[in-house]
């Protein structure tokens, strides 16, 4: 059996403050904020402009087909985390992001993530990324 070779784009770098809101009593972050923090990071590489773009005029978008999340340790109010970002293109269709959450200092990550995203139409049916959007995000391999 072939085992199928993965290029992963390059790691993108994303602070997030961690505020009070964002945490439980006790001071330490409230487990789904971990997925808005990705979220955000997700966007930051893709970039906002493109997203409303590709909605606006081509009326696609993305959607989270799968998440695989693990919490190694804890984040705490005040902290301001790095979200790292790769992903690689599964099919025309679907990305596949890993993601992690690392504190200041930290010898591993707080968090980490692997969430599947699909392109899908405004009737909700998966649809091919467009050739741009896939050219614009492949330019970013060569990058760094």
């Amino acid at each position: 059996m072939t085992q199928k070779t993965i290029e992963y784009s390059p790691i993108f770098h994303f602070p997030v403050q961690i505020y009070y809101e964002d945490t439980d009593f006790s001071g330490v972050v409230y487990h789904p904020n971990f997925l808005k923090y990705f979220e955000r990071a997700r966007e930051h590489v893709i970039g906002a402009d493109v997203l409303n773009l590709l909605w606006q005029q081509q009326q696609l978008g993305f959607a989270v087909y799968r998440t695989d999340m693990l919490c190694h340790d804890g984040v705490e109010f005040a902290d301001i985390v790095d979200v790292r970002t790769r992903y690689y293109f599964e099919s025309k269709y679907r990305t596949v992001w890993q993601q992690e959450i690392w504190r200041p200092n930290a010898k591993k990550p707080a968090v980490t993530a692997t969430i599947e995203m699909v392109c899908m139409n405004q009737q909700r049916q998966m649809a091919p990324m467009p050739l741009n959007l896939i050219t614009q995000l492949q330019q970013q391999f060569n990058q760094s």
